[in-house]
């Protein structure tokens, strides 16, 4: 029983582990498209800019707008790493935490079960004991009412004897 729950507890904290990776590793991937689509955009102004020579504000405009951008997708990114890192941390606490409930409650229940256990053949031996103690006293009683009994038995034989020879 230990084992299962140990293993279905280990089965959901490495599903929750890979969930948490896929979700890094999309987002990061989804970064990384955004800055290769800023980028190419960013050349493709600095070419029309330099075709044109007419296209100098939108290069401006585009340059803070990529600034903007990469500084909120930076934000975004590291509240969404702090997050996971703070979910993947809950679990893991959480993980340990009924871990550690789980064994020791199985300790406390084993403890109790052997202590049962002990105490119930402790009683049975005890009976057994007081049993045997009282038999063997029970037969060594009766065989000493037994061994009285036939001494008292042959006294009176012998006295009634002896009266039956003297008279």
């Amino acid at each position: 029983m230990l084992v299962v729950v140990f293993l279905v507890m280990v089965v959901i904290v490495v599903v929750i582990v890979v969930v948490v990776v896929l979700v890094v590793v999309v987002m990061l991937v989804g970064v990384f498209l955004v800055m290769v689509v800023i980028v190419v955009v960013f050349v493709v102004l600095v070419v029309l800019e330099v075709v044109l020579f007419e296209v100098e504000v939108m290069v401006v405009f585009f340059v803070v707008l990529m600034v903007v951008v990469m500084v909120v997708i930076v934000v975004v990114f590291v509240v969404v790493v702090i997050v996971v890192v703070f979910v993947v941390v809950v679990i893991v606490v959480v993980f340990v935490v009924v871990m550690v409930v789980v064994f020791v409650v199985l300790f406390v229940v084993l403890v109790v079960v052997v202590l049962l256990v002990v105490f119930v053949v402790v009683i049975v031996v005890v009976f057994v004991v007081v049993v045997v103690v009282v038999m063997l006293v029970g037969v060594f009683l009766v065989m000493v009412v037994v061994v009285m009994v036939i001494v008292v038995v042959f006294v009176v034989l012998v006295v009634v004897l002896f009266v039956v020879e003297v008279s």
